[in-house]
């Protein structure tokens, strides 16, 4: 054995003193606790405030009334996203491999009655808009369809005025809209999407869905650089530095043929083709010590042998 192992195997014959971890580990923690809340104090988050329903009514109103319309008329985003939610589409793939139709309808999501009728049903509203809902819930679905599609195309005509729209059997369309609206910049809107179905609510889907088909709830993401094309996913708001170790995920969403849009296979469906390079390219990292020729590099590029030249020069090896 060298010297040098004598000596680091050798009891210890120089001074000790008594060592307490637990209080050296509970005053460091004090002081790093004292250390984060002054910074977050003086620095804060740079996350803005959640969007409100009520934000979008006053801001966007006719987004709002536009966007009720299409959750009624079933021509909304989420109304034809398909799976988890409903079965409207086939929703993305992989090939001939329709990932969310494997997995199923497992959050049902009903965007007439969650996001506009049953939440009118638990508010105050004028005799007109009670009346229109009166209507609507004494129609069957066929006819809900033919009033809702009629004032949505006619809306989407009138470049979302109403007041530009001409008379027409819309039912009760416009008035549900209206009273939704003024349900929403009343702020009870919010509360109500909440706590559907359990008071104790913590599911936040129907509201993100429901904001995510108009626009107003868009515009924010893109003013705040939060899009794909700008590398929104490892941002906070604001091109603020968030979770940069989601760049790899990111950065497949900047080249093609990712990027060519909806009308392309690959542009269509680049969420669930990027998810399985990144789980390829994960299970490749994992399984890389048992892949040949991989495993090898080490014994072929020495590297190790440089960092430990000390060791490998005392043992001879």
């Amino acid at each position: 054995m060298s010297t040098r192992h004598e000596l680091e195997s050798a009891p210890w014959a120089g001074r000790t003193r008594r060592y307490d971890i637990l209080k050296e580990g509970t005053a460091a923690l004090v002081i790093i606790t004292v250390i984060v809340v002054a910074l977050s104090a003086f620095f804060g988050s740079p996350d803005d405030k959640q969007i409100t329903f009520k934000e979008w009514a006053i801001n966007a109103p006719a987004d709002f009334y536009a966007t009720s319309v299409q959750e009624l008329a079933g021509t909304s985003g989420s109304a034809g996203y398909g799976a988890p939610y409903n079965t409207a589409s086939s929703g993305v793939n992989v090939g001939p491999f329709h990932l969310a139709q494997i997995i199923g309808v497992k959050h049902p999501v009903d965007n007439v009655n969650d996001f506009v009728i049953t939440p009118l049903t638990t508010f105050n509203n004028s005799p007109d808009v009670a009346s229109g809902l009166k209507q609507w819930q004494g129609a069957d679905s066929k006819t809900h369809l033919a009033w809702a599609t009629a004032y949505d195309s006619a809306l989407g005509k009138a470049n979302q005025d109403a007041s530009k729209v001409p008379a027409g059997d819309y039912g009760p369309v416009p008035q549900l809209a209206t009273g939704l609206l003024t349900m929403a910049k009343s702020g009870s809107l919010d509360g109500v999407l909440l706590s559907q179905g359990n008071y104790f609510q913590n599911d936040n889907t129907k509201q993100t869905l429901f904001l995510g088909d108009g626009n107003y709830f868009n515009d924010q993401s893109t003013a705040a650089h939060l899009q794909g094309d700008t590398w929104g996913m490892m941002n906070e708001t604001g091109r603020y530095p968030g979770q940069a170790w989601l760049w790899l995920y990111s950065f497949w969403y900047q080249i093609p043929p990712f990027n060519n849009g909806d009308s392309h296979p690959f542009g269509a469906n680049a969420d669930a083709y990027i998810m399985v390079i990144m789980g390829i390219l994960s299970l490749s990292l994992v399984c890389m010590p048992l892949i040949p020729g991989i495993k090898a590099l080490p014994r072929k590029i020495p590297v190790h042998r440089l960092i430990w030249r000390n060791y490998y020069e005392e043992e001879n090896l």
